[in-house]
């Protein structure tokens, strides 16, 4: 993501890097250029843009791929609040842990001695 974002940005700039918004690197920008590139691809081939018979399809194929685009980010929101939920309860677990021991006197090992 962010070599795409140093892509557009203009590789070696001396300003501040300006602040843009998630959606518009993940959602507009790709979207974009895609149409731009299917564009381009029609020009060398000399073919219309919507066809008689193909006018149909884009607004399928679109649609399609913006549900699905969707759900996956919904997927990833997801997996990302999990993460974030296990990740807290083991930090608790570590911290009960190291009071116990704090507790009860008894040095902390700084994991399994390799045996030579």
């Amino acid at each position: 993501m962010v070599s795409r974002y140093l892509f557009w940005a203009g590789f070696g700039t001396l300003h501040p890097l300006p602040t843009i918004p998630n959606y518009l690197l993940t959602t507009i920008l790709p979207n974009k250029l895609g149409v731009l590139a299917r564009a381009w691809q029609l020009g060398i081939e000399m073919r219309p843009l919507f066809g008689k018979t193909g006018a149909w399809a884009y607004p399928v194929y679109a649609t399609v791929g913006a549900s699905f685009g969707y759900w996956l980010q919904g997927v990833d929101e997801r997996q990302t609040a999990v993460l974030q939920q296990r990740k807290a309860a083991i930090m608790e677990k570590r911290a009960r842990r190291a009071a116990a021991k704090a507790e009860t006197g008894v040095p902390q090992s700084e994991g399994t001695p390799i045996m030579a």
